[in-house]
Order: C-alpha cells, then sequence, then structure tokens
C-alpha cells in the first residue's frame, strides 16, 4: 500500500509540473500577445463604431513582461538539460541558479 502513495504523490507532482509548463506557458505567450495588441491600439485592438483606439504604454510595458518571463522559462529548461548532459547539477540555494559539478 505504501507504493502505491507513493506513486500517487510523484503522479501529482507531475501533473503540475505539466500542467505549469505545458499549457501554463502557452497561455502567458497568449496573455502576452493580447496585452501587447492593447498596447498597441489602432487595428490591432477591436474597434466599436469604427473608432480607432489609442495605444497603451501600460499594455506593452506587461506584454514586454511576460515575454520575459516566459523565455526566461524556456531558457532555464534548456539550461537545466544542458547542464545534465555535460555533468553538471544546477542549485536553487539563492536567488539566481548556480552549476556545481555533480
Amino acid at each position: 500500500m505504501g507504493q502505491l502513495w507513493a506513486a500517487l504523490d510523484g503522479a501529482w507532482r507531475v501533473l503540475l509540473v505539466g500542467m505549469i509548463l505545458g499549457a501554463g506557458l502557452p497561455a502567458l505567450f497568449a496573455f502576452g500577445v493580447r496585452a501587447l495588441a492593447w498596447g498597441t491600439g489602432g487595428e490591432a485592438e477591436v474597434m466599436t463604431d469604427g473608432v480607432a483606439l489609442k495605444p497603451h504604454p501600460v499594455g506593452r510595458a506587461i506584454a514586454y513582461t511576460i515575454f520575459a518571463v516566459v523565455i526566461l522559462a524556456v531558457l532555464t529548461g534548456i539550461g537545466y538539460i544542458v547542464a545534465h548532459g555535460l555533468g553538471w547539477t544546477i542549485t536553487f540555494d539563492g536567488a539566481l541558479p548556480v552549476l556545481t559539478r555533480k
């Protein structure tokens, strides 16, 4: 019975990471594209009664922040894969990840 609980414990962790990285990052990217459309205004935004909307600098700043988070997550994943392939490990002891020999 202990093995069943251990398997279920591992399964929910894998499911959680899969939901965050598998569906979370593309959804975050989609929010960034939507914020960029809001920040651009004009033809990129939905118009009502033929009135073109003005650009919003806040939308552009939100979009670039979201894009930076997505790129950072992708680069961290690639770095993790490459580091383990070269015999290094990544530790998160502080604010920044640190590469150490295995």
